[in-house]
């Protein structure tokens, strides 16, 4: 029997196909207007602890997909940052 929850897996695959197409978006239009860096850090930050907790607790292979599901919020994060002066600028006008 594995030591892992499938519904922890289903619930880390659900946000796994949600954070590309906020990507996507992003990447598309070149608009972050509305989205939250606060929001989009503290969801890292709870993955973090989410790989903390699989390194001190229960070491199976569940801990890929949060450092997964981090890279990708950390990719929609550092989009943000990149087009959120443009769209500013872009308000202005």
């Amino acid at each position: 029997m594995p030591s892992f929850s499938i519904w922890e897996i289903l619930f880390l695959l659900c946000f796994a196909v949600s954070w590309p197409i906020s990507i996507v978006k992003s990447l598309r239009t070149k608009v972050v207007i509305g989205k939250s860096p606060i929001f989009m850090s503290l969801i890292i930050l709870g993955y973090i602890f989410g790989i903390i907790h699989k390194l001190l607790y229960y070491r199976d292979i569940v801990i890929w997909l949060y450092v997964f599901n981090a890279t990708l919020v950390a990719t929609d994060l550092i989009l943000y940052f990149v087009y959120i002066k443009r769209n500013r600028e872009a308000m202005k006008q």
